[in-house]
């Protein structure tokens, strides 16, 4: 119902796109580097002060202004190398730009006992269309290799594809799954080999009333974390409508088809179907304020069959009112996290943030408060982030497991998934072209599991203790349309648990950083 839904509206699009004559309506990369320089306030434009339901669109926020390079080039080479995308085209009522996208890596782990390399090798393309003045569409394509650090593979395998043994109708964990990138095959006997596509059209028929549709991911608050949802998990089919009913007021209706990775029993295909399940999110922001803004959540999961047959989903589905699909539909059939997301502005350079996340079915709870500080002291393109998170154990499980909060194997939310505390710090600086990233998380683990969140609800072992995971950057940043830079960085691990291990890692390497892959776990 929802995949005819979408394809409805996609050819309403077209239809209307067409008949109107230029604006800029995709949406800004979800990527850190970008969503931090949103809240920078300068010259040109003052910081983000919006609902913190992103990605957000150039015609609302036009970023690329805001941080664009002005420095004189003489060379069309250098234009594009330094200025602009790698192709563009513009004309009356359109503006096209092409550009490749890649992340060349190559590394090693020193507390490895096996003498091997580390590398990352993804390449493809990115394009953005904007056409007469209401429509706009993105696409971009991603093949990638790599060999992980041991931390990072432990946990890709533990969280793989489930498939039915034909024997005795158990089920065994194949292959793997990369948080925001996808299902994986084998690479190199150690390595992964795996690819993804996203894409995404968007109608503004009013200035008031935004439609969108593709498979392109969301991100709700303005932590580097989210309770509420988040890009840490891979991409899904989606219709979402933002629409301002008042200057103060906004509404996001936001449904999404998910996946267990739960191959059922039997095909007709050559490859056998997932599990499926809808995610309905209901998000009304109140302004009360220039400073001060509180959003409501709600996100439901839906049930639509199990690992044998399918059904359609509830027709509460389609509620747009926040809370009902948490009291309404049954245990067995919805699983719902309620939420508030609050951000401040003290001053221009200091905003505070908030969320609360709770499940009434499971008595989950999880908290975040963080502070951004734009420029202290009055240095230029200096960043800094503090951030605390919490999540209780059951704050995303659902008595149904086939339900939990989840897509793709990999929580919907904080990538850590749930029964933990964690203090996030981080800095970023930036002069001329030279950039410095650090980023240092402490976790307190309590009856944690990484493999909690899965549709047969594999447990596992529990764990206690602590990680301390640190990561130090410098590069020199080419393009900030795309992100282009050339890097040497290094991560420190330390797992004091009841399964030890000790990460150091150092690398160097390019790429084009529009999309984010959470691996500080």
């Amino acid at each position: 119902m929802l995949s005819k839904l979408v394809n409805s509206i996609l050819l309403l699009i077209g239809t209307f796109g067409v008949l109107i004559s230029f604006a800029q309506q995709n949406n800004i990369p979800l990527n850190h580097f970008y969503k931090d320089r949103l809240y920078y306030t300068s010259n040109k434009m003052e910081g983000y002060t919006g609902n913190s339901f992103f990605p957000v669109s150039e015609s609302q926020y036009d970023l690329h202004t805001k941080i664009q390079d002005t420095s004189k080039q003489y060379y069309l080479v250098t234009e594009h190398l330094f200025k602009k995308h790698f192709l563009e085209f513009k004309g009356k009522n359109y503006y096209l730009t092409i550009s490749p996208v890649f992340d060349v890596m190559m590394g090693r782990d020193f507390s490895d006992s096996v003498s091997r390399w580390l590398f990352q090798n993804t390449r493809g393309f990115h394009i953005e269309g904007d056409l007469f003045k209401n429509f706009s569409f993105s696409t971009c394509l991603y093949e990638n290799q790599s060999r992980n650090p041991l931390y990072q593979k432990n946990y890709f395998n533990a969280i793989g594809e489930s498939y039915v043994k034909k024997a005795d109708s158990s089920y065994f964990t194949q292959n793997a799954v990369v948080p925001g990138l996808g299902r994986t095959k084998p690479f190199k006997g150690d390595g992964y080999d795996y690819a993804f596509a996203m894409g995404e059209v968007i109608y503004q028929p009013f200035k008031v009333l935004t439609i969108s549709a593709g498979n392109t991911r969301k991100f709700i608050g303005d932590g580097y974390r989210s309770l509420l949802l988040s890009d840490n998990s891979f991409s899904a089919p989606n219709f979402q409508i933002n629409y301002r009913f008042h200057p103060r007021w906004e509404f996001v209706y936001l449904r999404s088809r998910l996946m267990n990775m739960l191959r059922r029993p039997a095909s007709t295909t050559v490859e056998s179907y997932y599990n499926p399940k809808i995610l309905a999110v209901n998000y009304i922001s109140f302004k009360a304020t220039e400073k001060l803004t509180i959003s409501l959540f709600e996100g439901t999961i839906y049930s639509k069959g199990d690992s044998v047959t399918s059904k359609p989903a509830s027709p509460w589905m389609y509620n747009p009112i926040p809370g009902l699909g948490a009291f309404v539909v049954k245990e067995k059939y919805a699983n719902s996290i309620l939420g508030l997301n609050i951000g401040y502005t003290i001053i221009p350079e200091l905003r505070m943030y908030s969320q609360i996340a709770w499940n009434s079915r499971q008595h989950g709870y999880g908290a975040q408060l963080g502070f951004r500080v734009m420029e202290p002291g009055h240095v230029k393109n200096l960043f800094l982030q503090l951030e605390g998170n919490y999540a209780s154990k059951h704050l995303y499980r659902s008595s149904n497991p086939s339900l939990n909060y989840s897509h793709f194997n990999l929580p919907l939310a904080h990538t850590k998934g749930e029964g933990f505390v964690e203090i996030v710090l981080r800095a970023n600086y930036e002069i001329k072209r030279v950039y410095f990233d650090v980023r240092t998380i402490f976790y307190n683990l309590d009856k944690y599991s990484p493999t909690s969140h899965l549709a047969l609800y594999n447990e596992g072992k529990r764990i206690y203790g602590s990680t301390f995971y640190a990561f130090v950057e410098t590069g020199y940043r080419f393009n900030k349309k795309m992100n282009f830079s050339v890097f040497i960085n290094y991560l420190f691990r330390k797992d004091n648990t009841s399964q030890p291990q000790l990460t150091n890692v150092f690398g160097f390497g390019m790429r084009t950083n529009l999309i984010n892959s959470y691996t500080d776990f």
